[in-house]
C-alpha cells in the first residue's frame, strides 16, 4: 500500500498537495477527499472478501494474516491515533475518550455476539449458519460494520489539519482490512451463506466506510483541538477494543505460538512507516 501511495508522488508519512496544500480548500472538496481515502482503505475488504470465499486458504496462513493485521492496527493506534490525541488535547481528554471508545464498542460488541456474530471474523466452522441462530445473518453484518467504522473516521480525521491525509493510518487499515475481509468471507462460506450475501455485505462496509470517513472529517472540520483529540482517542479505543475481541482470537486458535512473532512484525512495519 505504501509503495503504491509513494509511487505516485506522495510522502510516506502524510498524503500532501504541494502548494494547494496550504491555502484553503472548499469545504466540499476536503469531504470528497475524505470519502475516498475511506473508500479505499475500506476496498481491503472486498478484496480480502474474495480471495477468503473463492479460494481455499490454509487457516494457518489466515491465522497469520490476521495476527500481522493485528500489529499493524495496534501500532497505529500507539503512534497515530493516541500519540495525536495526547498532543492535541493533552492527557485527560486522551484517556477519556480511548475509555470511552473501548467501553462503548465492547457493549455493541456484546449485544451482537448475543445475536449470533460472536465469531463473525473466524474462518473455521464457528460462525452460525441462519438455519442455527435466526437472525445472526443481520447480527454479523451489523458486527463488520460496527468493527469497520472508527478505523474510517479517523482517517476523515486526519485531513481535519489541511495538511493531507496520514498515509500510515490509510495504510495500517488497509492493511488490516485484507485479512479481516478474508478470515471473515472464509467462515461465511463454511456457514453456507452466499456469495450474494458475503460480497454485498464487505461492498456495502466498503462504501459506508467511505460515508464514515467523509462524516468524520465533516464534523470536527471547525471543532477545537480538546473535540478532535477525544474522538481520535475514542476511535483508537475502539480499534484496540476490536483488535482484542475478534482479530487476536482468531490469529491464536491456528497460529499458536507463532501469532506473538507476527504481530510484532506488524506492529513494527506500521511503526517503520510511521518514522520513515
Amino acid at each position: 500500500m505504501t509503495t503504491i501511495l509513494m509511487a505516485v508522488g506522495y510522502p510516506p508519512r502524510r498524503l500532501r498537495h504541494g502548494p494547494a496544500a496550504t491555502r484553503a480548500r472548499d469545504g466540499e472538496a476536503w469531504l470528497f477527499e475524505a470519502a475516498w481515502w475511506g473508500l479505499l482503505a475500506g476496498s481491503a475488504l472486498v478484496l480480502g472478501a474474495l480471495v477468503g470465499y473463492l479460494a481455499r486458504v490454509p487457516r494457518g496462513v489466515v491465522a497469520a494474516v490476521m495476527g500481522f493485521g493485528s500489529g499493524v492496527l495496534m501500532s497505529a493506534v500507539s503512534f497515530e491515533l493516541i500519540a495525536e490525541a495526547h498532543e492535541q488535547g493533552g492527557l485527560a481528554a486522551t484517556a477519556a475518550g480511548a475509555g470511552l471508545g473501548a467501553l462503548v464498542y465492547t457493549a455493541a460488541n456484546v449485544a451482537m455476539a448475543r445475536r449470533g456474530a460472536r465469531h463473525r471474523k473466524r474462518s473455521g466452522g464457528l460462525q452460525p449458519s441462519e438455519a442455527e441462530h435466526s437472525g445472526s445473518g443481520t447480527a454479523i453484518a451489523v458486527g463488520a460494520l460496527l468493527d469497520g467504522i472508527p478505523e474510517s473516521v479517523v482517517i476523515g480525521t486526519s485531513l481535519v489539519a489541511g495538511g493531507g491525509v496520514s498515509a500510515v493510518t490509510v495504510a495500517a487499515v488497509f492493511i488490516s482490512n485484507v485479512p479481516e475481509g478474508l478470515s471473515s468471507a472464509a467462515g461465511m462460506r463454511r456457514a453456507g451463506r452466499s456469495p450474494r450475501y458475503v460480497f454485498g455485505l464487505w461492498t456495502g462496509i466498503a462504501l459506508v466506510s467511505g460515508l464514515a470517513s467523509m462524516v468524520g472529517h465533516g464534523l470536527l472540520a471547525d471543532a477545537p483541538p480538546v473535540w478532535t483529540a477525544g474522538i481520535t482517542a475514542f476511535a483508537g479505543g475502539a480499534i484496540l477494543s476490536m483488535v482484542a475481541d475478534t482479530m487476536i482470537p482468531e490469529a491464536f486458535d491456528d497460529a499458536h505460538l507463532l501469532v506473538g512473532l507476527v504481530t510484532v512484525a506488524g506492529f513494527l512495519t506500521a511503526f517503520a512507516l510511521s518514522h520513515a
